[in-house]
């Protein structure tokens, strides 16, 4: 009577958000908790008994991953990359793409520039560099900023950057899973 096990608490993950809004958003539900690495889950819209603790929010998170990559098995991406690979990447779409076309074609993109070798060049990476995943900047991006030597700095360094810059939800790895193909090498915004 005291403590309802039928009342549902309902927690949403933006695609796109940084640890710290997810952390500031588990703080209202939860008082034991820690931070989630972007790679660990996949952002969508969770329902949870109201007096279920962290741990058990987190095994549900764990669970629906698992289950959507199962979905995907025998994509051929898993021939090219690992599901933290595809993270990385569904997670580059997230902070650059504007709407699901532009997530198609960046990811070609990608796919394009990661089968030559070529340095991917992606700001959003320098801007996760740059403020360490707070993405507050309160600028743009500068050139001298292209050329900070961090890890994540796609403009230095080769391939992806180490791991994902940001939450991704179930649509981008959708659209990521389509492998969608152009010829491009570049994209732009106005």
């Amino acid at each position: 009577i005291f403590k309802p096990s039928n009342i549902l608490i309902k927690i949403t993950i933006v695609e796109g958000w940084s640890q710290n809004q997810l952390d500031l958003e588990l703080s209202k539900y939860f008082t034991d908790f820690y931070s989630i690495p972007y790679q660990d889950i996949i952002a969508d819209t969770y329902y949870l008994n109201k007096n279920s603790n962290f741990e058990s929010f987190l095994n549900k998170l764990y669970d629906f991953k698992t289950n959507y990559f199962k979905k995907y098995i025998n994509n051929e991406l898993n021939d090219k990359f690992n599901k933290n690979e595809l993270m990385i990447i569904g997670s580059l779409l997230e902070k650059e793409g504007l709407d699901d076309e532009d997530k198609k074609q960046i990811s070609s993109v990608i796919f394009n520039r990661l089968d030559r070798k070529m340095k991917l060049q992606i700001d959003a990476t320098v801007l996760f560099a740059i403020t360490n995943g707070k993405y507050d900047l309160n600028r743009k991006l500068l050139r001298s900023d292209l050329k900070i030597n961090h890890p994540f700095n796609t403009y230095i360094y080769n391939d992806l950057p180490p791991e994902p810059i940001s939450y991704v939800v179930k649509k981008t790895l959708d659209i990521l899973f389509e492998n969608n193909k152009n010829d491009f090498l570049f994209y732009f915004f106005n």
